[in-house]
């Protein structure tokens, strides 16, 4: 790359490890060419809130993918906590219903104002990209997975959300549903290089971005890297023009 830093925030790194060594090691790898990461379950459960505090000390943005689904109160008061955090954004998840989205949304704007602090946007989820329409149906899903999708996304903007999680093949109709301000986060991303493993609706950074994400995010065709600043640098070439 002929020593030219190339960054682009709209690829968020996930950084689905589970000691804080993998992940100081995997930050420091990657170094300015990434400056948003995915904090999910497995680092979150085993490392706590030191994962976030690290980030941030290192100025870079969290995302943090915990998909809360609890009564609405109880999603409110985790929403506060995550809110002194820091973090960017949140994922608490769609199937949770309209009353608990809106506890969600309100529990970030409040806290924020009391704290003075970022309010972190809210994201939806709505369908996990590991699901198709045969999976989706096999545990009681009544239409299709798009369907599906779509009607979680219609009431997660009536909640008030900053946006949702969507496959890369639901982001098109999501971005012309609800315009540029709705943000669209997509997993299942795969570039040309890398193997699909266990996700089933997927696409490439390029075709992702084209469809509508806001942002893009990537896992092991980074972090499983032979080298991750590389790879991270591979895409970022490759949506350069998107």
């Amino acid at each position: 790359m002929g020593g030219v830093l190339m960054r682009d925030e709209r690829i968020i790194v996930a950084l689905d490890m589970h000691t804080m060594e993998d992940m100081k090691q995997m930050v420091t790898q990657l170094g300015d060419s990434v400056s948003f990461y995915k904090v999910g379950m497995e680092l979150f459960y085993s490392v706590g809130i030191d994962a976030i505090t690290y980030l941030k000390q290192a100025n870079k943005q969290v995302f943090l993918d915990l998909k809360l689904h609890d009564i609405p109160h109880t999603v409110a008061q985790s929403v506060r906590a995550l809110t002194r955090l820091g973090v960017d954004l949140v994922t608490v998840h769609g199937l949770g219903g309209r009353t608990m989205l809106s506890a969600a949304v309100e529990a970030a704007k409040q806290e924020a104002e009391i704290k003075g602090v970022k309010r972190p946007k809210i994201l939806a989820v709505t369908i996990l990209t590991s699901m198709d329409t045969k999976d989706w149906q096999e545990i009681g899903g009544a239409f299709d997975v798009s369907q599906e999708v779509s009607c979680l996304a219609s009431v997660a903007r009536l909640a008030g959300v900053d946006g949702m999680i969507s496959s890369p093949h639901e982001a098109k109709v999501v971005r012309q549903q609800y315009g540029s301000d709705f943000l669209i986060v997509t997993p299942g991303i795969r570039p040309a290089f890398s193997m699909s493993q266990d996700q089933k609706r997927i696409a490439t950074p390029a075709q992702a971005l084209r469809n509508g994400a806001s942002y893009l995010v990537i896992g092991r065709p980074i972090t499983a890297a032979i080298n991750p600043q590389e790879a991270a640098e591979k895409i970022i070439e490759e949506i350069r023009e998107v």
